[in-house]
C-alpha cells in the first residue's frame, strides 16, 4: 500500500476552497488518529514498505533560520513527522515524540518534528512551551513545500527513514511514539543499518 497526492492540488491558506482542502486533511489525521502497536512491533497503520524507497532532498530551517536538508540527517535512522499547530492530532501526538526521543540517542535516531506553520518559529516555540517539550528541536517549512514533495495527504504524516535517506516506511494521522513496540521497532532498524544490512522487510497492516 502506497499513498499518491494530485500533483494540481494546490496548498493555500487563503479562499474558502483551500479552506475546505485544509479541513478534509485534518479529517484524515482524526480518522487515522491514535492506534496501539500490533504484533510486528510497529505503529498500527505504519505501512512499511518491500523495499526502501528514495526521498527528495527536502530543504527547512531550524529555530535559527539555518537552511538544513534531508541529507544532513545521512547516517541516523529518523522519525520526520510533518505536522502544524493548527491540526488537532499533530498537538495530540507531539508529547509521544517528545518522548521517543529521549529514549535514544539522536545520532543513532532522530526525531524531526517539521512545522508547516505559516507563523514560523514563535508559533511553534510556544506550543512547545506550552506542552513542556524538551528533546525536539524545533524545524519549520512555511512554505509546506515538504508536504507536498513527500506526497503526504493528510497532518500529521510521519515517514521513517534508513540511514541511507530511504524511506522504509509511513503513517498519515496520529500514533502513541513511545510504546514499546515502536521503540523496538526503531531499534531493530537501527541495529540492521549498524551491521550493513537492509532494512526490515514488512508487509502493511
Amino acid at each position: 500500500m502506497s499513498f499518491r497526492i494530485d500533483r494540481t492540488m494546490r496548498f493555500r491558506h487563503t479562499g474558502s476552497g483551500a479552506n475546505t482542502r485544509w479541513a478534509i486533511l485534518i479529517l484524515l489525521g482524526v480518522v487515522l488518529g491514535p492506534g496501539t502497536v500490533g504484533a510486528k512491533n510497529r505503529p498500527a497503520h505504519l505501512v512499511v514498505h518491500e523495499m526502501p524507497r528514495s526521498l527528495p532532498d527536502i530543504s527547512f530551517t531550524d529555530e535559527t533560520a539555518r537552511s538544513l536538508k534531508l541529507s544532513d540527517l545521512r547516517d541516523r535512522v529518523v522519525v520526520l513527522n510533518v505536522w502544524a499547530t493548527w491540526c488537532f492530532p499533530c498537538r495530540e501526538e507531539m508529547p509521544s515524540l517528545d518522548r521517543l526521543q529521549a529514549k535514544f540517542d539522536p545520532r543513532d535516531v532522530a526525531v524531526i518534528a517539521l512545522s508547516i506553520d505559516r507563523k514560523g518559529p514563535s508559533a511553534v516555540r510556544k506550543f512547545f512551551d506550552e506542552v513542556g517539550v524538551r528533546n525536539l528541536s524545533l524545524h519549520n517549512d512555511e512554505s509546506a513545500q515538504a508536504m507536498r514533495d513527500l506526497g503526504l495527504v493528510g497532518l500529521p504524516g510521519t515517514l521513517v527513514i534508513d540511514r541511507a535517506g530511504r524511506e522504509i516506511g509511513r503513517l498519515v494521522g496520529g500514533a502513541e511514539w513511545d510504546n514499546p513496540g515502536t521503540v523496538e521497532f526503531l531499534k531493530s532498524q537501527v541495529e540492521q543499518t549498524s551491521q550493513g544490512a537492509a532494512p526490515k522487510q514488512a508487509s502493511a497492516s
